[in-house]
């Protein structure tokens, strides 16, 4: 019997994605296309996405510690700004999910859990960006809630290739 799938697309925001961006990730523009493909494909066979991004009060109370000083000099994901959107590319459609997040994992203090589990998601298909850090802590996180993970290395972006060579040292 088929798990029932769901696609999670992590931070393809333009405050990260687009290459002029406070935060743009060297590798996200590369991986659009690919994450593109899944998306059509879970759209066309009627299976959940969820859209995961991450949003900071402009005042930066809710950041962690380590980014605090960088965002304080340029600030990013704002609500409500062109930078917390999700790129154009991408564009979530009215059903899908979006799920908002202030820390690395897409789980943490999100109703992520919640709402997967009450459509009955047994395996997470997980894109996007940055991989060190949200990708992996998601995937991490998704695991140790019980979820078969699969993790699209075509579909996954970072910074640096180091960091993406590690992805199949997990």
């Amino acid at each position: 019997m088929l798990k029932k799938r769901a696609l999670l697309i992590i931070d393809m925001q333009n405050d990260f994605v687009l290459p002029t961006a406070p935060q743009a990730v060297a590798g996200a523009i590369d991986i659009i296309c690919n994450i593109q493909i899944l998306l059509h494909s879970f759209r066309e066979k009627n299976l959940p996405v969820f859209h995961i991004i991450r949003e900071y009060r402009a005042d930066g109370s809710d950041i962690e510690h380590t980014r605090r000083s960088d965002f304080l000099i340029r600030s990013y994901c704002v609500p409500n700004t062109n930078g917390a959107k999700i790129i154009s590319e991408l564009t979530p459609l009215d059903n899908e999910y979006i799920i908002v997040k202030n820390r690395f994992s897409g789980f943490m203090q999100t109703e992520l859990d919640f709402i997967l589990r009450q459509l009955n998601v047994q395996e997470l298909v997980i894109c996007g960006i940055q991989y060190p850090n949200c990708i992996r802590a998601t995937v991490f996180d998704g695991v140790s809630l019980g979820y078969d993970v699969t993790l699209i290395a075509d579909a996954t972006g970072a910074q640096s290739e180091e960091w993406l060579n590690q992805i199949f040292l997990i």
